[in-house]
């Protein structure tokens, strides 16, 4: 079941409703809009709930995507690369989200630093096409796959604290 916390999170995030993926031409496009829309909706909200966690971006086709997210953990800032494309058969399929700075540092993650969403949100979106985007897989997969793997990683000292330079900032 999900919880209330979570629920909440779900129930802002705007459902999309365009059954398109990068084949679709036209309809990718309307898609695309809807996916943008929800993005911007759900980042919104957690700037609003001081959560903000991740910026993210695409190429001009809307099916490479691109950015940073971070976790807090001792109230340090660990930040990570992040990066997916959109399957040919998206909506249906969900993206696969990918760490690459992590590969190889977490059973729970897959070759190319490609986190392990199989037995929890998968299932979920196969529920929820095409209602479900890149907002909601974000949302219900990458955010809790950080909140449970990252802090493990920094308890085995698989991951380590790096403070940026004056240059960086």
């Amino acid at each position: 079941m999900v919880d209330e916390g979570t629920r909440k999170t779900l129930s802002s995030i705007p459902l999309l409703k365009t059954k398109a993926g990068p084949r679709d031409k036209e309809l990718w496009t309307t898609r695309l809009k809807e996916e943008y829309q929800a993005l911007i909706k759900y980042v919104q909200n957690n700037k609003e709930a001081d959560n903000d966690w991740f910026r993210l971006e695409s190429d001009k086709t809307g099916t490479k995507w691109f950015g940073k997210c971070w976790y807090i953990h001792n109230l340090l800032k660990y930040e990570f690369d992040l990066e997916f494309d959109i399957p040919i058969t998206y909506p249906t399929t969900a993206p696969e989200l990918a760490l690459p700075g992590l590969d190889g540092k977490t059973a729970k993650m897959y070759r190319g630093g490609k986190i392990c969403l199989t037995d929890h949100f998968k299932p979920l979106w196969a529920r929820n096409v095409p209602r479900f985007g890149i907002a909601h897989a974000m949302a219900l997969g990458l955010g809790p796959w950080l909140a449970v793997e990252i802090p493990d990683l920094i308890e085995k000292g698989v991951v380590k604290y790096q403070e940026k330079s004056e240059e960086a900032k």
